[in-house]
């Protein structure tokens, strides 16, 4: 089966662009959206919701978030979440590997080999 997998994240993210190097290496065609050159939308937040939490989602490791005021971190909640990630994507884990069925968030080559293996 020939999965449709886009791969979001930013140019610059080291992380990300192990998983692109990876992805190539192992002759697997994603298509690259960088959220920050080609935006977000809710409705692409929410298909990622389907698979994982917006807890995994949400990196709160992330510079963008440390710079955020406390009152904004204390209000958290799924609405707020998805709030900041889409005034901030940088907010969001990267990368992000989806299609219709799946959503693996953070790169992991044991993950990307079992879910390319099926």
């Amino acid at each position: 089966m020939v999965r449709s997998m886009i791969l979001y994240g930013i140019k610059n993210c080291d992380t990300v662009r192990k998983a692109r190097r990876w992805c190539d290496d192992n002759g697997i065609e994603v298509q690259f959206h960088d959220f920050r050159a080609d935006g977000l939308d809710e409705a692409t937040i929410q298909g990622w919701l389907k698979s994982v939490s917006w807890e995994v989602l949400l990196n709160k490791r992330s510079t963008t978030w440390k710079q955020l005021d406390n009152a904004r971190k204390e209000q958290l909640d799924q609405a707020v979440a998805i709030t900041l990630m889409l005034e901030n994507p940088t907010l969001i884990k990267r990368p992000v590997l989806s299609d219709d069925s799946v959503c693996i968030v953070g790169f992991k080559e044991a993950d990307y080999a079992n879910l390319f293996a099926n």
